[in-house]
């Protein structure tokens, strides 16, 4: 829910979601045909549900590939979600999703055969410009790419001096100087809410296993140490200075972390176990009803 909503919404799929941009004035054409066209630029890039998009290229052969110019936020925070998760929060785990059914056919049925998640430092090797794989590997960057994806287009309207704003890729969003409440939604039964979050400027991100869910027990967030879908947790949601950091922190948040690692990336939380108890950070901008 928007405190003071900003009277013009355009709404719109991209990515295989559905996005909104709420603003004061409305956009441009020029400018909307822009941020669609960025919008599948990145989807060429990185989707792995595309057979001609580069990470489709990487996984059909190892080499050394040079990546767009906006892979380096992405991948150092991937590498830092990784070594703060001890190999638990990976982009490698495509080959596993895909194995489990979520694949770009969405199958939905799991293989009887399913390969284990390589190693960072095994698999791949990243300078800031260029992915060496030592291997084919099929990069998954669900846990964040998304979340980046938001940033990258807020960036693109405060750029062109659109500002205040909302960008919401499904609930995935940055808001620039809009006042928000935002419900947590109950992923035990969606209708209902577990509490509220409060937002003026940032970024909001949540994650929940029953949002991409399939079978019995599958869902997209994986372990990569066990190459399972992940256990105990069921929904979490982060506030965070951008985009990026929430959506990737949402992801994490499912396995355990070092002390203060979100803190240290200037971001608050809350996260519901499958057992109905909720816990949230001392600073969660907000309240949770349990």
């Amino acid at each position: 829910m928007i405190v003071d909503p900003l009277p013009c919404a355009w709404t719109f799929d991209g990515i295989g979601t559905t996005w909104r941009i709420d603003t004061v004035e409305p956009l441009s054409p020029q400018l909307r045909r822009a941020v669609e066209a960025r919008i599948e630029q990145f989807d060429h890039d990185w989707s792995r549900f595309r057979d001609d998009s580069l990470v489709t290229r990487i996984s059909r052969e190892p080499g050394r590939y040079r990546l767009p110019d906006d892979a380096g936020p992405l991948l150092d925070w991937y590498r830092e979600l990784y070594v703060a998760s001890a190999g638990r929060v990976s982009p490698l785990v495509g080959r596993t999703l895909e194995a489990l059914g979520y694949d770009a056919a969405y199958r939905l049925r799991a293989a009887d055969d399913i390969p284990v998640v390589p190693p960072w430092n095994d698999a791949v090797a990243w300078d800031g410009t260029h992915l060496e794989t030592a291997r084919p590997v099929v990069l998954d960057v669900g846990a964040a790419g998304k979340g980046y994806l938001v940033d990258i287009v807020s960036d693109l309207l405060s750029d062109a001096g659109i500002r205040p704003h909302i960008v919401d890729a499904s609930g995935d969003l940055r808001a620039r100087g809009v006042p928000m409440r935002i419900a947590l939604e109950n992923p035990a039964n969606p209708s209902k809410a577990v509490g509220v979050a409060e937002l003026a400027d940032g970024a909001f991100c949540a994650s929940a296993v029953n949002r991409r869910a399939w079978g019995a027990g599958l869902h997209h967030v994986l372990d990569a140490l066990t190459g399972t879908p992940v256990r105990g947790v069921i929904a979490t949601w982060v506030l965070a200075p951008t985009a990026l950091v929430a959506d990737g922190l949402a992801t994490a948040l499912f396995f355990d972390l070092g002390p203060g690692f979100v803190a240290h990336a200037g971001a608050s939380f809350a996260r519901m176990f499958d057992d109905g108890r909720i816990e949230a950070s001392d600073d969660f901008p907000g309240e949770v009803f349990a």
